[in-house]
């Protein structure tokens, strides 16, 4: 079990036992007294519940955040003015620009998402973060160079106070769009999630998914399919999806691969090398169906045996091929899916002992340990770094900035993906419903499903390593 899973496990544990307590105190209550108020309570916790305490947040929000932004970001002392901000800097336009300051909620802030407003005129954004919120954290200034050097950047806190010394992180930009660029995505939609606006703006790029995701096919059962059935015609849809899809951003279709190995099954494969993992749902043995889109054969073609052998033979096909100088793959510390951190490891085992090496390597995290709800706040708004709390490793942050037209290509590209477009189940939809009513929430104008509000976004954040 992930560490994630335990977290989700051990809160949920947590939540059923605290939801005991309360209706067992409102039982006792109504049968000392007044027998109809546990009646009149309780929907209306439940709808508190689900309105301001239903968020996975397996952190206090009191912590700190903790980075180690490596030896090629600089810190430069800023300073707060009448909320003007003040850095002793000179700025090109295209470096990664963090600024680490102390957040505080107001008591406010405990029911309505605290966020801070970055006001320059058309280039105005918003950054927000945990209700409660009393710590360290990041803001990406990223796209505000001008203004900031200007003089004219002003911050304000809603619901919130910042407080002490601010401190600026400069990392030196670094070029993307005239390098070749590969996105390897564990699955369909990954590469459209974290870097759509990336591999659009590269002057060459590559899209490599390694997993059909064939399984969790519920949508489909509803159409009457059996469940191995439903788990090959969700596979070959977002099989399809890989190939397809990344054409709406101009990638030709010869620079798109899918592997087909199968959902979830990559740690299987990564334990024993040698030995096929099947899928879970689909009831198949034999990866080949899921590439019949491919624009050229692969070593694994030659049996369809899903090993990892067998991947790491095409990952080192696809390499030699492209020779990606920009290689993008999902963090190996923030992103807990089992199937992302094989992801990552397979990239770098297949590397070694090619001749040809990346110069780059830009990491991102689709999933998060703590926060389910990262990054937090609207559509089009900007991207604050993720929780971290303890700083491990040095990593240099990369963000790219979005205009809105890139946004709303994006937007279309996810709502492509045959997965993002099944109706939300009711309860979540309620809970979404109660939380815009009493929480002040937005949907997202791109889609139901919260990737359109986590992704689509004016910021698109990476984490940068030279090779």
């Amino acid at each position: 079990m992930s560490r994630k899973q335990q977290l989700l496990k051990r809160h949920r544990r947590n939540k059923r036992l605290a939801l005991l307590a309360g209706l067992a105190g409102l039982v006792a209550l109504g049968l000392a007294t007044w027998w109809w108020l546990p009646l009149l309570l309780l929907p209306l916790l439940w709808a508190a519940h689900e309105a301001w305490f239903a968020d996975h947040l397996f952190y206090t929000p009191g912590e700190d955040y903790a980075y180690d932004f490596g030896e090629h970001t600089r810190p430069v002392a800023a300073r707060l003015q009448a909320g003007l901000l003040k850095a002793d800097c000179v700025l090109q336009g295209g470096e990664t620009l963090v600024l680490e300051l102390h957040i505080k909620s107001s008591w406010l802030g405990r029911f309505l998402d605290p966020r801070v407003e970055l006001l320059a005129g058309e280039q105005a954004d918003q950054q927000t973060f945990e209700r409660g919120v009393a710590g360290l954290r990041y803001l990406n200034l990223t796209g505000l160079a001008a203004p900031l050097q200007a003089g004219t950047l002003r911050l304000r806190g809603r619901h919130c106070r910042l407080l002490g010394q601010p401190r600026l992180w400069i990392t030196p930009a670094v070029e993307l769009q005239r390098r070749r660029v590969m996105v390897i995505a564990p699955h369909a939609d990954d590469a459209e999630l974290a870097a759509y606006g990336l591999y659009s703006q590269a002057q060459e790029a590559w899209v490599v998914t390694l997993t059909a995701g064939e399984i969790e096919a519920e949508h489909y059962r509803q159409m009457g399919l059996g469940k191995a059935e439903a788990a090959r015609l969700k596979g070959r849809l977002r099989a399809w999806d890989s190939i397809t899809v990344p054409r709406w951003a101009g990638v030709a279709e010869s620079r798109c691969v899918q592997l087909g190995y199968f959902c979830l099954q990559l740690p299987a494969m990564q334990a024993a090398p040698d030995r096929p993992a099947a899928s879970r749902e689909a009831d198949m043995a034999d990866i080949r169906p899921f590439r019949q889109f491919n624009p050229f054969p692969l070593p694994a073609d030659q049996d369809g045996a899903p090993t990892w052998h067998n991947l790491l033979a095409d990952l080192r096909a696809v390499l030699e091929l492209a020779r990606p100088e920009v290689l993008v793959l999902p963090h190996p510390q923030l992103d807990p899916h089992p199937d992302h951190v094989c992801a990552q490891a397979a990239v770098l085992e297949a590397l070694q002992g090619l001749a040809w090496k990346p110069q780059t390597l830009l990491c991102y995290a689709n999933h998060l340990h703590d926060n389910d709800r990262w990054p937090m706040g609207d559509s089009g708004d900007g991207v604050a770094l993720p929780p971290q709390l303890s700083a491990d490793q040095a990593w240099a942050p990369c963000s790219l900035v979005l205009d809105l037209a890139s946004q709303r290509d994006k937007a279309m590209a996810l709502g492509m993906m045959h997965d993002l477009q099944p109706p939300a189940p009711f309860k979540r939809r309620l809970r979404r419903l109660l939380q815009r009513w009493l929480a002040g929430r937005r949907p997202s104008p791109y889609g139901e499903n919260e990737f359109f509000r986590k992704a689509v976004r004016r910021h698109e954040l990476f984490w940068r390593r030279e090779l």
